[in-house]
């Protein structure tokens, strides 16, 4: 199929184009940068340059490549959230401008595509810290959104929201929302390479157990989630898919297996009020409280299957 892929060198565009390509698509990527242009070409797509929040810009991309099938990957986060970002959402520009990109920039790929006559829509959303802090530590895509996340969350809660419903409610096509995981692996804020931000703290011991560490986070290797979304694009009905991993586990589980993996010294532990003086809300609330996703209707649905089944293996093998 013809396939457009919106933010085609970004962490996870670099591990979807050249599968896609792989499976025998031919594959536009559109990136903001000229520069990007050969990067684009070398992961086996042509490259197109365009503004993702410039409307006529995206329509004439999207006419030029007369896709079946649009993917949209666009934001600003290049895989790479740093500390700061999680703690303080709100004062980070890439925080903003992937809010702009998951609102306008939705709506710009949905009009580019319904002027074309897509037939598929495959946008990515969030999974992690959504849901809501009751119930179970695992949930799944009909279990309920968290009604009052932390201040610093909610607008990009809003805007994420308001691409899931965008996506799923078209007309003219069939809308699919992928929740993907925590990222890890090359490109991704958790890896082995040198800047990658999760790992400079925990090597430092600056990254702890707050509380009783019963946050349950759920991880997704970033080739997985490649996987998870090239399936997305060959089938599966309209709808919303959890893209993680086995094992949502809680924070005390699997901190200290990724600093031993970082050959690191075990994480401190600290208090929660500490916790909320030194880092705030937001970061103590993803420690402590949040719920990790069941992948079992994208397993089921999608004929997805995750190589990496748990962050144990993952991070063993997988940082990089």
């Amino acid at each position: 199929m013809k396939v457009f892929v919106a933010g085609a060198t970004g962490a996870i565009g670099t591990q979807l184009v050249p599968q896609l390509v792989a499976r025998g698509h031919e594959v536009v990527g559109m990136t903001r940068s000229m520069s990007k242009q050969d990067l684009v070409r070398r992961l086996g797509a042509r490259p197109v340059v365009a503004d993702a929040l410039d409307p006529g810009a995206v329509a004439q991309a999207v006419a030029s490549a007369e896709p079946e099938v649009i993917v949209h990957e666009l934001t600003a986060l290049s895989g790479k959230m740093s500390m700061r970002d999680a703690r303080h959402p709100g004062r980070s520009d890439a925080v903003t401008m992937t809010t702009r990109l998951r609102t306008e920039g939705t709506d710009h790929l949905l009009a580019a595509g319904r002027a074309v006559g897509a037939r598929r829509f495959v946008a990515q959303s969030f999974g992690a810290f959504r849901f809501a802090r009751t119930g179970g530590p695992v949930q799944t895509e009909a279990d309920p959104l968290d009604p009052d996340p932390p201040a610093p969350l909610r607008p990009g809660v809003d805007a994420i929201i308001y691409l899931e419903r965008a996506v799923t409610t078209i007309e003219w096509g069939e809308g699919l929302v992928l929740r993907y995981g925590g990222f890890y692996g090359p490109g991704t804020s958790i890896s082995l390479a040198p800047d990658a931000p999760m790992a400079a703290p925990i090597r430092k011991r600056q990254f702890p157990i707050v509380g009783d560490g019963g946050g349950v986070w759920s991880h997704v290797h970033i080739e997985d989630a490649a996987a998870a979304t090239v399936a997305a694009v060959e089938r599966g009905e309209p709808g919303v898919y959890n893209i993680v991993d086995d094992e949502p586990a809680p924070v005390r589980e699997w901190l200290p297996v990724l600093a031993s993996a970082l050959d690191a010294k075990p994480p401190r532990q600290i208090p929660r009020w500490l916790a909320r003086l030194a880092a705030g809300e937001t970061a103590t609330v993803m420690m402590t409280e949040v719920r990790g996703a069941s992948n079992e209707k994208a397993k089921r649905e999608l004929g997805w299957q995750p190589g990496y089944a748990s962050w144990r293996q993952g991070f063993a093998q997988g940082l990089g």
